[in-house]
């Protein structure tokens, strides 16, 4: 009862139609073998047809040490000492397992499944329904109640509630009027959108999920591979003990060695461990699906439940990353007007803070250069134009202010500074208290001002805080603090700028839904919101699931020893075989389900 996970993916419902009426029949021919014995080799073709084909198969393909080769060794060895009732309960026994472990795989695809339910099928472009990929940037679509949003955009017409439950898991609608930003893959569940679209298919965030669900497998966790390779060395293992078994003890003991050689054998199939290990992964990977956190891969889970320290940035991760600008200090009234003409063709939140505040039009062909990490350098009206953190404008004063602070210097000359607050987002307090008391180190990586970093810092409590880091820097940070962890090292971010530290953390998390592209694809993990707090979530289940992977393995090996030895000695009987291998495989199965089911209240 142990084909590879693939096994599963294989059977449609109608399959598992046939198992069930195959299954029926077999019974019933193996109630009338009793009266009639030929009845019972029907029963045994019809039950085990597709194990005996399976392990043929594989043996022309050079496997011959899989849980089909044993079964059929086994039950074609009951076969042939005459032992028909136990060779045929073997087969039926065998299906039903099958059957009730391929419905509960099925649950726990379920949740994962769920997800592609966010692939559009159509897009109304000029009145009529096209392909999404027929879509270019600049099309304006339609979207009506009850419809997906099929492409990324910008609503330009319309006010609706949309289901980002998908998405996101969170179960409340969204409010969607004019001039917001909409993700493919919501439902539209009131009223008529315009949206101009804004992304090409392959390149919306529904296309990209589909990807990370459709890939989420192919990272395997180490726990997996050594189950893989535990399979590999035990299976031939087992066969070659039950040989000696059948053949050696014969002569010096009396018994019939050849049963409890079969029987060994039938014990000895690993299908507990084979199924359940990738399966509680799947039940964490989609268990974290279900809530909005998208894993792209075992190897993340295990690794997540190793955490010892949390690195966060700063803008729209702990932070709301909307910002306003609250003061200017200056006695140059144009001062604004030219920190706004800088920041003219930047989208960072701070550059839309400042133009927002200047509120008046800029005009178009100015000469910008961006200095990463440091700001911006412009030529306005020839005039060299500075607009940045210290190390750009170096300003003779310090600004002891709450917030981001932008200096500005026009010709070399320093003109004052902006003022720009950014509001902590609901759950960050709670997030960060939570981590402590999981006594995991929490850390803050960003490239704002001490000032306005030393007050997150104060109101979240944070463990440690750098400030006035460059792209690079933060990369350092994070190499500092893998170094010094005793477990793995996270860190959370959503700029573009945080793609490499993403990269370079043992578990880049991107706050997925309004973060950027490139933060996305470094990740090994997304949260479908902004919600910092899902962190403390995956990492809760990225624990319970590896609690499970453990309880699983202690549980079958341990039980499979003991029912060996037994079966060695001739205690154990072929029907208690049979129910040992399906009964451990089953109870293992259905622990490993418990995976998907781990989340953290919070009171904000």
């Amino acid at each position: 009862m142990c084909e590879h996970e693939e096994h599963y993916h294989e059977h449609d419902e109608h399959g598992q139609n046939y198992i069930i009426l195959r299954t029926i029949i077999a019974l019933a021919l193996f109630a009338c073998g009793y009266k009639l014995k030929p009845l019972f080799i029907l029963a045994y073709l019809i039950a085990g047809g597709d194990v005996l084909y399976k392990a043929v198969k594989n043996i022309v393909k050079g496997h011959v040490f899989d849980e089909n080769f044993l079964m059929s060794i086994a039950t074609a060895g009951a076969l042939a000492i005459k032992e028909f009732p136990e060779a045929v309960a073997v087969m039926i026994l065998y299906q039903i397992g099958e059957y009730l472990q391929h419905r509960a795989v099925e649950k726990s695809r379920h949740s994962i499944s769920k997800l592609m339910d966010i692939r559009p099928d159509y897009a109304n472009l000029n009145g009529q329904k096209v392909a999404p990929q027929e879509v270019k940037i600049g099309d304006i679509i339609t979207v009506n109640p009850g419809e997906k949003i099929p492409l990324d955009g910008v609503v330009i017409d319309g006010l609706a509630s949309v289901d980002t439950s998908a998405l996101t898991g969170e179960s409340l609608p969204r409010s969607i009027k004019e001039g917001d930003t909409v993700r493919s893959g919501c439902i539209n569940l009131d009223g008529v959108l315009k949206i101009r679209v804004t992304k090409e298919f392959g390149e919306s965030a529904a296309s990209k999920i589909l990807e990370l669900v459709e890939n989420a497998s192919s990272k395997k966790a180490k726990t997996e591979n050594f189950i893989t390779k535990f399979a590999r060395y035990y299976t031939p293992f087992v066969v070659f003990l039950a040989l000696f078994i059948a053949f050696i003890p014969p002569l010096f003991f009396k018994g019939n060695w050849i049963i409890r050689a079969l029987t060994f054998l039938v014990i000895s199939c690993p299908c507990a461990l084979v199924i359940s290990i990738p399966l509680s992964f799947f039940a964490g990977i989609g268990g974290a699906s279900k809530q909005g956190i998208l894993i792209k891969g075992s190897s993340y889970l295990e690794t997540l439940a190793k955490t010892k320290t949390v690195l966060f940035d700063k803008t729209g991760t702990l932070t709301k990353g909307v910002f306003k600008v609250t003061g200017i200090n200056s006695q140059n009234p144009d001062m604004l007007k030219y920190a706004a003409y800088a920041e003219s063709a930047s989208s960072h939140p701070i550059a839309l803070a400042i133009k927002k505040a200047y509120g008046q039009e800029i005009p178009e062909g100015i000469k910008i250069k961006e200095m990463a990490g440091k700001g911006i350098q412009a030529d306005i009206e020839g005039h060299e134009i500075l607009a940045g953190n210290a190390k750009l404008v170096n300003p003779p004063e310090n600004a002891n202010k709450a917030g981001t602070i932008v200096y500005i210097s026009i010709d070399g000359v320093y003109q004052g500074y902006i003022v720009i607050s950014d509001e902590i987002k609901e759950d960050s307090e709670e997030t960060i208290a939570k981590l402590r008391e999981m006594n995991i180190k929490t850390v803050m990586l960003t490239g704002d001002s001490a000032e306005s970093a030393e007050r997150v810092q104060e109101k979240l409590n944070l463990d440690n805080v750098y400030s006035e880091l460059l792209p690079g820097n933060k990369v350092e940070k994070v190499e500092d603090e893998i170094k010094n962890a005793s477990g793995s090292t996270i860190f959370v971010g959503d700029g573009i700028n945080d793609a490499p530290v993403l990269t370079r953390a043992d578990v880049g998390i991107a706050m997925g839904g309004l973060g950027s592209d490139a933060a996305i694809e470094a990740a090994d993990a997304v949260i479908m919101d902004d919600k910092p707090f899902k962190v403390v979530n995956a990492i809760v289940l990225a624990r319970k699931t590896m609690t499970i992977v453990k309880q699983n393995i202690v549980f079958a090996i341990g039980v499979k020893a003991i029912f060996l030895i037994l079966g060695g000695f001739g205690a154990v009987t072929m029907w208690g075989a049979v129910f040992a291998d399906v009964g451990v495989s089953l109870l293992a199965v259905l622990n490993a389900l418990r995976c998907g089911s781990k989340r953290v209240s919070k009171n904000v």
